[in-house]
This record gives structure tokens, sequence and C-alpha cells, in this order.
């Protein structure tokens, strides 16, 4: 952990496609029609198909799996604000911001989504177990 420090961040960005949410719903069972059937979505107030809320989130994790603190990175809390819409074409570019240092090799961390027009789709935070070097 001798290499985080508070304030350091990374990021990673995504468009979403329709082959994403089916592979999404094929490994979960989630088939709601919300982010299937056009004619079932007209009727919610987001008026077309959107995506499954828990993608950005996973997106989250890739960026600290792979990125900060990195492989090895084990999720032990998520707290996640779903704030707008992900639709289909959508580029999500998911980062992380390390805001504290605690013991026992975790740390906490801001998380955040925004879309292509900077609108920010989800925000939260992360505690993480962070892996040992070597």
């Amino acid at each position: 952990m001798d290499d985080l420090r508070i304030g350091q961040t990374a990021q990673s960005s995504k468009r979403i496609t329709d082959v994403d949410l089916a592979l999404f719903a094929a490994v979960t069972g989630d088939f709601n029609p919300a982010h299937f059937d056009p004619v079932y979505a007209a009727g919610t107030h987001f008026k077309e198909p959107i995506a499954h809320g828990i993608i950005p989130v996973g997106l989250i994790s890739a960026v600290m799996a792979m990125k900060l603190p990195g492989p090895g990175t084990v999720f032990i809390q998520q707290t996640a604000n779903f704030l707008a819409p992900v639709k289909v074409g959508d580029v999500i570019t998911a980062s992380v911001e390390i805001i504290e240092l605690l013991e026992k090799r975790r740390i906490r961390l801001r998380t955040k989504c925004v879309n292509q027009q900077g609108v920010t789709v989800l925000e939260g935070e992360a505690l993480v177990s962070v892996p040992k070097k070597g």
C-alpha cells in the first residue's frame, strides 16, 4: 500500500451495446422488459430501453481490479446512487478516487460514472481490500 495515496485516480471508458445487455441478462437471468422491449419501455418514464443499473457498477469494479488499486483487489462494500439512465450506445466513463487509507490493507474510494455528455449516471463509494504486492 506504500504506492497508494489519497487523491490518486484511475478511469476507463466503454460503449454500452445490445450485446452487453444480452450477456448480462444471460448471466443473471434479468430479462426485465425495461431493458429489452421498446414497446414496454415507451410506457416508462425513460421512454426507451435502458441498461441494467448494475452494469456501471461492474465498470467501476473493472477499474479497481485492473487499474487502482489493481489486480487482486476485493470488494468489501459498495454504495451506488443511480442518478440517470444508461442507454445502448452511451459511452460510460467509470472513475475511482482514493479518499481514505485504512488499516488492514483497506482503502475507501469515491466512485463515479458519467456518460459521453458529462452527465453523472452513478456515484457512490467503495471499500476494498488491497492485494499484497509480490
